[in-house]
């Protein structure tokens, strides 16, 4: 993929952002394999709340996106739908494994 800088057309930039989604999208996919495994290691459901775990995830994105001139906030609410989404799905997991 190009620089953003070498694209040449609307097209390029467009075109170069679906292949950035596209593998966002996976990474997210490659997350939840993740999510689903940490299910084997929970013993309840405070487990897989985890809610301190949820508190300095947070922070440490809302940092990182500081360092890549991002608004932390926007972050944090990406952050904030993407990990209540995964831990409903590790809590039905879990469930289903006890």
């Amino acid at each position: 993929m190009e620089l953003a800088t070498d694209c040449k057309s609307l097209t390029e930039v467009r075109n170069c952002i679906d292949e950035l989604d596209r593998e966002i999208i996976k990474l997210i996919g490659k997350r939840y394999s993740y999510v689903k495994r940490a299910a084997d290691f929970k013993t309840d459901e405070q487990a897989v709340k985890a809610p301190e775990r949820f508190k300095n995830m947070l922070q440490k994105r809302k940092d990182w996106a500081t360092e890549e001139n991002l608004n932390p906030d926007v972050i944090a609410k990406i952050y904030t739908d993407l990990v209540n989404y995964f831990i409903e799905e590790e809590l039905t997991t879990w469930k289903q494994r006890k």
